[in-house]
C-alpha cells in the first residue's frame, strides 16, 4: 500500500475532538468549564456520526466507486474511527468519573432515582406530577404494527413492565424524555450545605408507577437509548418542485434517515435490547454502542451554574475604543476602517450600525447575507424596523446551513411577511459569505458602507466565537460587495460581476488560484534568498492542492506558520522541508473561528480575513469572500494578535504527523493567547478612554 500523502479528514477531526476532551481533563480549567467541554465532545460526536459516518457508509456501499482517493477507502477509515472512538470513550468516562469526584469535593452531587432520601423523594414526586407527567406519553411498542420512528439524537427510556407475582406477562414500552420542553437538570433543595441535581430521565424513572398505573404492574426498569440518523439532506432533481419544497422535503426525510449509531445502557434487559434491535431493523453495521446510564452529554453544556459557589470569572466584551464615545457607529465607519474582534469587542456595535441605518433618513437600501442566526435575532428585528421606516432591505438567506434549515425557513417567512426581499442563492452553491452593504444618499452624494465578517451574524455565538469583522466604507471594497449582491439578485446574467471584483477574492472563482499566486511569490523570494513567510489561520485545512503548495513552499525554505483549530490533513513534518512548519491548534474557552491569511510580500505584508476554510467544499462549492485589510494600523493589529497566538505555550497543541496533540512547551513565560489578546485589546480601549477623559477635563 502506498504511503498516505495526507491525514484522512475524519481521523484528523477525531484528533481535534480529542483536544477538546483534553480541556475537560485539564484540572487547571474551572470545573464548570470542564463539564461544558464534555458536552461539546458529545455534541461534536453526534454531528460527526450524523454527517461524516453516514457519508462514509454510503461511500462504502458503492464499493470501488466510493473510494475517497487512491490511498483511502471508506471501509478502512470506518475501522480506524471505531478503534479511535473506543479509546476516546474510555478517556471520556475516566474524565467524567474524575469530575464527579471533584464535584463531591465542592459538595455538589448528581444523584439518581435510587439515591434519594425521604424529602428528596417527595420533591421529585411533586415535581413530576406538576411539571412532567402531562408531557409523558408511553408507547406500548409490542402492540404497534408499525414501530415508531425514533427522533434523531433524542433520548428515550426503554422500559420493562412486570408483576412481582408473575400474574401478568412482561411488557415493553418506550418513553420519550421531553428535554425539548423541560430542563434536563432538576436542582433539588439543598441539604446540610450540600447541593443536589437529578436528571430528568431519573425523575421519570422514579415515577414510573404513576406513568403505568393504568396497567396494574408493580415492577419497573428503564434504560436510556438513543438513535443517531443520517442527517445529510439529499436534494432531488425533480424540476416540478421548487427549491423551498426540496428543502422542506429533505427535512422530512432527515427524520427518517437511516440509523448510523444506536447507543444503549449496557445494563438494559437483554430481551428488550434484542426486541428493539429487531424492530428498528438494525444490523451490526449500525454502530451499536453499549454505554452507561447517561447519554446525550451535549446537554451538559448547560449544566446548572447556580450550584457552583465560586463565580466564573468570564471576561466580558467591551466596546471598541473608537466607538466608545462616538456619536454614531455610522459616522466613525464613514471616517475610517474599524476592525471588531469578537468575543473581545462587543457585537452590539454591529447591531448599532444596522439600527442607525434603519432610522437614518438618508439611508435608502440595506443588503445583508446570513448563514446562522440567533434564535431571537436582534438583527432581524432591526431589519424589519428598517422596512417600516421605508428602507429597501434585501437579505441573502442560506437555507441549507446544516441543522439551521428549519430555522432559516421560518426566518424567510417572517422577513417576507415584513416586506424584506429574500434571496436564496444558487441550488448548486451554498452562500457562506457574511457581508453587508448600506446605501446612503445625502443630496447628490451617495456613499456605501458596511462590513465583511469571518463569522456568523449571531449575537449569541459572538460571545464565545473568535471572529473578525471589518467595518468599512472603502469605495473599492464596497463596490465589490455590491457586485456580489447584484450577482445574487440575478445569478444567471451577472456571473461576470464576481470575476470583476478588484479587492475581494471570491470562491468558487478565484480564491484557490489567488492563494497559490501569493504562495508562489513567497517561494520565488525564498529561492532568491529573500525573506519569505506566510501565516494561515483556519478552522480546517484539507484542500489537497493548497496543502501540496504549502509543502512545496516549505521545501523551498518559506517560513510557514499554521494555526488550525480543527481538521488539519497536512503532514506538517518532513525532513525535506528547509524550514520546519510551525503548526499549532489552540483550544481554550473561546472557539477560534476566524480565518486570516498573511503573506510577507517582500516586507509589505498582504493580510486577508475570510469566511472560507481551505477545504474543497469552501473553495469549489460555496460563495465565500476573502477581504484584504488595507489600513496600516489594522494590519499591525492583526499581526500583533497572530503573534500572540503563535507564542501560546499554554493552550496550543502541536499539529504533528502522528496526531499526538502534545502541548507546546518552552522555557519562556506562560502565554495563554486568549487572555493575552483580551489584555492587548483592552489596553487599547483603556488608553483611548483615558485620552478622551483627559480632553474632557
Amino acid at each position: 500500500m502506498k504511503k498516505n500523502r495526507f491525514i484522512p479528514r475524519d481521523i484528523s477531526w477525531l484528533a481535534f475532538n480529542n483536544r477538546v476532551l483534553q480541556e475537560a481533563a485539564d484540572k487547571t480549567v474551572p470545573l464548570r468549564e470542564r463539564i461544558k467541554f464534555l458536552g461539546i465532545v458529545s455534541n461534536n460526536l453526534d454531528e460527526f456520526f450524523r454527517v461524516r459516518v453516514a457519508t462514509l457508509k454510503k461511500m462504502q456501499e458503492l464499493g470501488p466507486k466510493g473510494k475517497i482517493n487512491s490511498h483511502e477507502n471508506p471501509g478502512e477509515i470506518l475501522e480506524s474511527i471505531h478503534e479511535i472512538l473506543l479509546r476516546q470513550q474510555t478517556d471520556f468516562e475516566k474524565t467524567w468519573d474524575a469530575i464527579k469526584k471533584e464535584l463531591k469535593q465542592d459538595h455538589i452531587y448528581l444523584v439518581n432515582e435510587l439515591q434519594l432520601h425521604a424529602r428528596q423523594k417527595e420533591f421529585v414526586r411533586n415535581f413530576f406530577l406538576r411539571e412532567v407527567r402531562n408531557d409523558i406519553v408511553p408507547l406500548m411498542i409490542e402492540s404497534l404494527r408499525a414501530f415508531p420512528v425514533l427522533n434523531d439524537a433524542s433520548l428515550y427510556l426503554a422500559c420493562t413492565l412486570a408483576k412481582a407475582d408473575n400474574s401478568l406477562p412482561v411488557r415493553f414500552a418506550l418513553l420519550s424524555i421531553p428535554v425539548n420542553r423541560l430542563p434536563r437538570f432538576v436542582v433539588l433543595p439543598p441539604f446540610n450545605d450540600k447541593k443536589y441535581i437529578i436528571l430528568l430521565e431519573d425523575v421519570i424513572r422514579f415515577c414510573l408507577p404513576y406513568v403505568f398505573s393504568f396497567f396494574g404492574y408493580d415492577t419497573f426498569s428503564a434504560h436510556v437509548i438513543k438513535v443517531t440518523r443520517d442527517a445529510e439532506i439529499d436534494m432531488d432533481h425533480d424540476l416540478s418542485t421548487t427549491f423551498i419544497q426540496k428543502i422542506e422535503k429533505g427535512l422530512k426525510n432527515r427524520k427518517k434517515g437511516r440509523p448510523v449509531r444506536f447507543v444503549y445502557d449496557k445494563d438494559i434487559n437483554i430481551f428488550l435490547l434484542t426486541y428493539l434491535v429487531k424492530r428498528l431493523g438494525l444490523t451490526k453495521k449500525e454502530n451499536m454502542i453499549a454505554g452507561g446510564r447517561i447519554h446525550n452529554f451535549k446537554d451538559f453544556m448547560n449544566f446548572p451554574q447556580e450550584v457552583f459557589s465560586r463565580p466564573h470569572n468570564r471576561k466580558h466584551p467591551f466596546t471598541h475604543p473608537e466607538l466608545l464615545h462616538a456619536q454614531s457607529v455610522t459616522g466613525k465607519v464613514l471616517e475610517k476602517d474599524l476592525m471588531l474582534h469578537f468575543p473581545y469587542h462587543s457585537f452590539e456595535s454591529v447591531i448599532d450600525l444596522l439600527r442607525e441605518a434603519a432610522i437614518d433618513p438618508y439611508v435608502t437600501n440595506i443588503n445583508i447575507s446570513f448563514y446562522r442566526l440567533a434564535p431571537k435575532s436582534k438583527i432581524i428585528h432591526t431589519l424589519v424596523n428598517a422596512v417600516k421606516n421605508g428602507k429597501q432591505v434585501t437579505v441573502m438567506l442560506e437555507l441549507r446551513a446544516r441543522f439551521e434549515e428549519a430555522a432559516n425557513l421560518l426566518w424567510k417567512n417572517e422577513l417576507e411577511e415584513a416586506g424584506v426581499t429574500v434571496l436564496l442563492g444558487r441550488p448548486t452553491w451554498k452562500v457562506h459569505a457574511k457581508i453587508c452593504s448600506i446605501r446612503r444618499k445625502e443630496g447628490n452624494n451617495i456613499r456605501h458602507y458596511g462590513f465583511v465578517c469571518t463569522g456568523n451574524l449571531n449575537e449569541q455565538t459572538a460571545k464565545v466565537y473568535g471572529d473578525h469583522c471589518l467595518l468599512t466604507a472603502h469605495p473599492v471594497i464596497m463596490a465589490d460587495i455590491n457586485r456580489v449582491f447584484q450577482y445574487l439578485e440575478n445569478p444567471k446574467n451577472h456571473t461576470h460581476l464576481l470575476k470583476a471584483c478588484k479587492k475581494l477574492v471570491l470562491s468558487p472563482f478565484q480564491l484557490r488560484n489567488q492563494m497559490i499566486k501569493f504562495i508562489d511569490h513567497e517561494i520565488k523570494d525564498a529561492r532568491n534568498n529573500k525573506p519569505a513567510s506566510l501565516t494561515v489561520k483556519l478552522n480546517a485545512l484539507s484542500d489537497p492542492i493548497l496543502m501540496n503548495k504549502l509543502s512545496e513552499a516549505a521545501r523551498n525554505g518559506v517560513e510557514i506558520n499554521l494555526i488550525i483549530r480543527g481538521i488539519c490533513c497536512m503532514l506538517t513534518e518532513n525532513n525535506k522541508f528547509k524550514k520546519s512548519i510551525h503548526a499549532i491548534s489552540i483550544i481554550d474557552e473561546y472557539l477560534e473561528h476566524a480565518r486570516v491569511f498573511v503573506f510577507n510580500n517582500g516586507g509589505n505584508p498582504k493580510i486577508f480575513i475570510s469566511s472560507a476554510d481551505w477545504m474543497p467544499r469552501n473553495l469549489d462549492y460555496r460563495l465565500e469572500v476573502c477581504c484584504p485589510v488595507l489600513d496600516h494600523n489594522l494590519k499591525q493589529e492583526m499581526l500583533d494578535m497572530l503573534q500572540i497566538q503563535l507564542s501560546d505555550n499554554t493552550k496550543a497543541r502541536i499539529l504533528d504527523n502522528q496526531l499526538q496533540n502534545n502541548y507546546v512547551t518552552n522555557a519562556q513565560k506562560p502565554v495563554r493567547s486568549q487572555i493575552e489578546t483580551y489584555d492587548y485589546l483592552l489596553a487599547k480601549h483603556t488608553v483611548k478612554n483615558s485620552k478622551v477623559d483627559a480632553i474632557k477635563f
